[in-house]
Formats: C-alpha cells, structure tokens, sequence
C-alpha cells in the first residue's frame, strides 16, 4: 500500500545520493540519503517515545530544508498526518491552525514565536524548537531526540489514509483544513513526472515555502522521486547571489519572482536605447523562433543575440537554468514571452490544494503560454454552466476537516471539485479566465474581472502590492502600494499598462499607501495573495472619501 515515506526509503540501498543542500552554520551543506533517513529514524524514536499513534497530527513551523523534509517523512512513515504551517503567518492564524487540527505537537524553528502563541493559544501542544533556547513550555530538539533512531521505517498503509492537513482560507475567511491522502499526493506526483522531465545532473532551486503545497509536491516530493538534488535559498532577498552560486537547472516559482526579475532587468536596460532595442529584438526573434515563425535569416541574427544578449541576462539566474516551472497565480504572457524569447522554456501550470494541488501544465514540446496546459494523466475537467472549472481525479481532496457542510459545497457526490476559477477549454487546453468571487460588477452592469489587470499593474516596477475596487460604482479605484506619492503620475502608470484592456478596466482615481500589505496584519493570505475583504476594510473610509470627490482629470 502506498506510504509518502516510500519516498525516502527507496534510497535504502542507494545511500550516498544526494538529495539536498542548504546553508547551515555560515556554509552550504550537502544532505546525503543517508543523513536525512538517520535524522528521520531519530524523529519517529521520538514519537513512538511520546505515545503518538497514527491518526495524530504533528504541526511544522519552519523553513526550508532537510530538517523539514526529514521529519515530514518520519511522521508518514509511522501514519502521522503532517499539519504545515507558515512560519511567517500571524500568530492568532497559527492558533487557530492547531486548535482546529487538535495538533499533539508543533515543531518551531526557534521560540521566536512561543510568547505570541501562548497568549494566543493558552493550551499549546508540545513544543520542540530547532534552535536557540527553549523556555517552558518548549523543550529543545537536544533533549527531544535520542542518539540512534534505528531504522527509518514506512509502514503499510491503506491508499485513503489521511496524510496531511493543509490549511488554506483563500482570500475571505476562516482558513480549512484540506484532507489529503498518501494516495492523493503520490498519484499527483506520478502524474507530474509525465508531463515535466528531470534529467540527471539536474538541480532544482527551492524558492517558495514548503507549506505551499505547490512548493511541498513540485519542489520536495517530485524530484525526490526522480532522484533530483534540491538546493534551499537563503532567502528571497537572497535568491540573486544563491542562483550565483547554486547554478540549478530547475526553478520551481510564483510568476511574481520572474516579474520582479524582469523588471529589474528592463530598469537596467533603460538608461541605454541601444541596450534596449537589442534586448527586444533578441525577445521577438526568440518568440517567432518558439512559434516555428522564425525564416533562416531571423534564426541566423537570434543565434548571434543570444549569447551576447540574451546569456548576460539568463547568467542571472545561474546560467543553468533550463526549466522554469511557474504555478501558484497567472503568468503575464509579456513575462513569458520574454523569458521565452531569450531562450529559457518556462511552462505554465494551474492547480489548487483541495488537488494536491497540480492539475494541469504545459508541455516542453506542447507550450501555450496563453494557456495553463492540458490536464495531467488520470485527471478529468469540465466546465460547468456558469463558466466554472471542474476537476475530477485521483488527486482530488477526501474533503475540508471537520467541514462537511463546506466539503458538500465544493465536491459533489460524483467526486467533481469546484475550483472556483472561471474557465475556457480550447483545444484540449485550459485557459483560466479569473475567480468567480473576484468579479466587480461596475453601476452600468460591466463585469470587470481584476485579476489580469492587477498582474499587468504589478509589471510596473512602481506598483509593489495592487488591488482594484470598484463594486457597485462608476468606475475603478486602485489601492497601491507604492514609494510614488502623486496621484496624476500614478494614474499615467496605470493608464499605460491597462490600454490593451476594455474600457471599463480604467484606473480614474489611486489610493498610494506607504505600508505593505503582510500576512502577519491578516492582509494576505498564507500563500501571499490579497485578502480583498480584509485590505478593503482597512481602508473602507478612504475609498468612500475617493468615490465622493470623484473622478481626478491628468
């Protein structure tokens, strides 16, 4: 029977593999599979010591790196179900988390957390912290482990039994406990490695949060099935000077990292009109190469670019980098087009937690960046009548814990899920449309999904943090935060990155906010998107200040 922990033990007889490295004590460390199964081997001593059975949960707080992965693994090995939580959310949100999934332990990176917790939470699991000094009620991890844990051990388990509670509260909301199953999660990992190819010698670059369950299947689970090494960056404001050293071939991302990237690129190119031109002539000859467009004299010129071009700007990313795997939001296709044009095949792909969580993904031989792909083998989708995106498949969630009622709303009794995203199916191919909850009805009736407009806001290196309102009103509002305090200059920004759209997606009046928009304020979500419901709240009184002076002519 399948055991998530069969991941690690199928490196019994291959122990010297290496699987990961990160930066410890001051330098960069190799794991071998050696060390992460002793390491695992100590944690499940650890919990058979304490009494903890199958069934019970142990909660994560920490960051990446084989610490995570180590005791992961050890707690399915033994049936325990994994609750991981975001090490930078907010404290009375990390309560709640472990109050709901009646967690007996919670694991912290240090007790950094422990006083906000107990005042949040005044009936705390046991605590162990990784490090630094432990104060009651935590014990330290010397004192929680013992020497020798034997051997790491994955036990028989049937395919339904509950591996992992994954909580995620969208945008609004109280955050659910998504029910995942080692049958869910591995049949997801199978499927992936259909559609993307690791290739030995490859390394793949772990950027988001292992509490992503993005980052936890694409980034942790596949490519230690393949046999793939991960290499943890430091930090994100880190992550320039670790793709320096690192030099992986695989990035596993949010599209946020590449806009952020690009527009970093385009500001240092902008000084210079020769620079500039030559970088968008590489770009468009790149793309009407990738389109099958390009004649022999335009793939004779790309081929001199590129190196010259193109290379100084992809050494950038460690000048290895082959694959770039994006999920989590919608990709920008300028943002594809122009990783694409240089030479970097980046492939889009969708999914949800509630699908452990990849549903669908471009192919490196069948890339539509327009699109989010095909779905993957084994899962089906449909699109329902209110323009809905269904999914059905072997991945697909037992349900929300303890939440019937909300498990019903979402998953039918023919095993479709409802993904809350609006859709199109052209071609075999999924193109998302925006979220069913995120559409603004304008005063004349005109619908305006904001999700596309606020990427196309966010590739201007103005725009830090955007959120369009404008419900029930005339006209569009925009809440940015930015460093830029005239009004006239925002709006000129905004008008030039939403020309292409419909004249109702117009910006007529901007709120520019100083203060950024942090998880830990309850103004994102774990996964880092706005909570519109919430950042509305905020700044309820300043919007109704906007609306009643009305439209600013620039």
């Amino acid at each position: 029977m399948p055991n998530l922990a069969d991941l690690l033990e199928q490196y019994r007889a291959n122990p010297q593999i290496l699987l990961y490295r990160q930066y410890t004590d001051n330098a960069w460390r190799d794991y071998f599979a050696r060390d992460v199964a002793a390491l695992a081997a100590r944690w499940q001593q650890a919990f058979r010591n304490a009494g903890y059975e199958p069934g019970d949960r142990v909660a994560l707080c920490l960051k990446n790196g084989a610490d995570w992965v180590a005791i992961d693994q050890a707690a399915m090995g033994l049936g325990l179900v994994v609750v991981p939580l975001y090490a930078d959310d907010n404290p009375e949100n990390l309560a709640w988390c472990l109050n709901d999934s009646g967690a007996r332990l919670l694991v912290l990176e240090n007790p950094r957390l422990l006083d906000a917790l107990t005042r949040a939470l005044p009936s705390l699991p046991a605590i162990v912290c990784l490090h630094g000094d432990a104060p009651a009620p935590a014990i330290s991890v010397s004192r929680w482990l013992p020497e020798n844990g034997g051997s790491f051990e994955a036990l028989e388990l049937d395919e339904n039994t509950l591996a992992t509670l994954v909580y995620t509260s969208g945008t609004t909301g109280r955050p659910k406990g998504v029910m995942l199953s080692h049958r869910n999660i591995l049949s997801n990992v199978a499927a992936a490695l259909e559609v993307v190819s690791l290739h030995p010698g490859d390394v793949l670059i772990s950027v988001l949060p292992l509490s992503h369950m993005f980052e936890r299947t694409c980034g942790y689970y596949v490519p230690l099935k393949a046999g793939v090494p991960v290499a943890y960056t430091r930090s994100i404001n880190q992550l320039a000077e670790d793709l320096a050293f690192l030099k992986p071939t695989v990035m596993v991302a949010v599209p946020r990292v590449f806009q952020r990237f690009l527009a970093r690129v385009e500001q240092a190119l902008a000084a210079s009109p020769l620079k500039r031109a030559l970088f968008s002539l590489t770009v468009a000859l790149g793309w009407r190469k990738f389109e099958g467009r390009a004649g022999k004299v335009e793939q004779s010129l790309f081929r001199l670019l590129q190196p010259r071009v193109a290379g100084p700007v992809l050494n950038r990313l460690g000048g290895r980098l082959r694959l770039a795997v994006v999920g989590g939001a919608p990709l920008e296709l300028r943002v594809a087009r122009s990783f694409i044009g240089l030479g970097l095949s980046m492939l889009q792909g969708y999914g949800l937690t509630e699908a452990s969580p990849v549903v669908a993904g471009n192919r490196e031989h069948d890339n539509d960046p327009v699109s989010v792909g095909a779905p993957l083998p084994g899962v089906a989708v449909r699109v329902n009548e209110a323009g809905e995106l269904l999914v059905r498949g072997p991945s697909v969630m037992l349900g929300y814990w303890h939440s019937p009622q909300a498990t019903a709303a979402v998953l039918d009794a023919e095993g479709w899920l409802n993904t809350g995203d609006l859709a199109e199916i052209r071609a075999g191919k999924i193109i998302i449309k925006g979220r069913t909850k995120d559409i603004l009805v304008l005063s004349n009736g005109e619908k305006v999904s904001p999700q596309d407009a606020e990427m196309a806001l966010l590739d201007d290196p103005l725009f830090e943090q955007v959120m369009l309102v404008g419900e029930g009103r005339a006209y569009l509002v925009l809440l940015a935060v930015t460093q830029e305090s005239d009004e006239r200059t925002l709006i000129k920004h905004a008008k030039a990155r939403l020309k292409s759209f419909s004249r109702w997606v117009r910006v007529r009046r901007v709120i520019a906010l100083r203060e950024p928009w942090t998880l830990a304020e309850g103004l994102l979500t774990t996964t880092l998107k706005v909570k519109r419901n919430a950042v509305y709240d905020k700044y309820r009184e300043r919007i109704e200040s906007v609306y009643r002076n009305g439209i600013r002519t620039v």
